[in-house]
């Protein structure tokens, strides 16, 4: 367990939140009660990590009882399935989101960092290791959306760059584009994460931009330092 989540723990055994409450809000509906599980289960999953969480401090986390938990979901597998299908389902949204509002196929990429900058901040690094060793029904889940629905998007938007002559003509798509999934979730492994002092964010920020400078020609090279600068800028405004 890390010595975070061991710290929280033992202050008040539940990540410092009260062990139970009584709520007078009105009562929620089946579906209600679900989502609410679920994302409660998200938050904590995101922060410590799927296997140092467990259905008492989620339930604690909650205000509610473990048995409540029970009635939505059979176990802790089925539970870290559907906050993995949350997560699916919000990048999913998210990526479409960003190819539809994009300038070109180099805004699309600046615009994806900037989504993967607001997840990784609050991501526990141990998250992917923890599903592929402890929940592989998850593990397939997040497999298929890598392996299909990120290389899909990963090719569309190489070949877009290519149509606006923004890529080289001649680039490998799908040599790179499976490349590029595979590089994408390298920060995950904890032999890398050991070795290095950055966040996530950071790390996945220097591979992006170094994989998209391979693939540019001169115009997209320019548009490369058109996006840094501006990214840059909204930094400091900040």
């Amino acid at each position: 367990m890390d010595k975070s989540v061991q710290k929280a723990k033992k202050s008040d055994g539940n990540f410092g939140y009260v062990k139970s409450f009584r709520s007078f809000a009105p009562l929620m509906t089946d579906s209600e009660s679900k989502q609410r599980i679920q994302r409660g289960a998200h938050d904590l999953v995101m922060q410590y990590g799927i296997r140092s969480v467990s259905m008492d401090d989620i339930a604690a986390n909650l205000g509610i009882s473990k048995k409540t938990i029970y009635q939505y979901f059979k176990d802790k597998d089925e539970l870290v399935e559907a906050v993995v299908d949350g997560i699916i389902d919000a990048n999913q949204c998210g990526c479409m989101e960003d190819t539809r509002r994009s300038e070109n196929a180099v805004h699309e990429i600046f615009l994806v960092m900037d989504m993967m900058a607001d997840m990784l901040k609050v991501m526990n690094p141990s998250i992917l290791y923890d599903m592929q060793k402890y929940h592989p029904a998850a593990f397939g889940k997040f497999s298929k959306y890598k392996n299909e629905f990120i290389y899909n998007m990963c090719k569309l938007n190489m070949e877009r760059g290519v149509q606006e002559e923004l890529y080289r003509p001649e680039l490998a798509v799908d040599i790179l584009c499976r490349y590029r999934v595979e590089t994408m979730f390298i920060p995950f492994n904890p032999d890398f994460q050991q070795s290095l002092k950055h966040s996530l964010a950071k790390i996945e920020d220097e591979i992006i931009v170094h994989f998209l400078f391979g693939l540019v020609s001169l115009k997209g090279y320019k548009q490369i330092i058109k996006y840094s600068e501006q990214r840059k800028k909204l930094v400091k405004e900040k």
